[in-house]
């Protein structure tokens, strides 16, 4: 998922979902649980990534982010924090308001849980 396609962000895990589970099905069978652990946690961190560059405005983040459950403060320095977008996806405020249960809510294909699936069967 290139950086200028993060405006939409239901097509792109549309996207991962059917690549990913394509590539877990042929490498499935595999070893590779430390490589799809930190798979894993870079897709999150990107998805995050591309949420927060959606958000645009300092209004915007902070009313998303107090709305997802982050106290007024943190939204509030999360939201006003004037770091690059990859770097304030890894901050705790964010990280708490897009969990990884709330993206797997949302639809996002956690591969963890597919290795595991695919994993056991072999």
């Amino acid at each position: 998922m290139k950086r200028k396609r993060c405006q939409s962000i239901r097509p792109g895990l549309e996207k991962i979902k059917v690549y990913v589970r394509g590539w877990m099905n042929y490498y499935g069978i595999a070893s590779m649980k430390k490589l799809v652990d930190e798979l894993n946690g870079w897709l999150y961190h990107r998805i995050r990534m591309c949420i927060w560059k959606q958000w645009k405005k300092f209004k915007t983040k902070k009313r998303k982010l107090i709305g997802l459950g982050v106290p007024e403060y943190y939204a509030h320095l999360a939201a006003g924090c004037r770091r690059g977008y990859w770097w304030t996806a890894n901050t705790g405020a964010v990280k708490r308001a897009l969990s990884k249960e709330r993206l797997v809510r949302w639809g996002f294909y956690d591969l963890a849980t597919a290795y595991q699936s695919v994993h056991i069967n072999y």
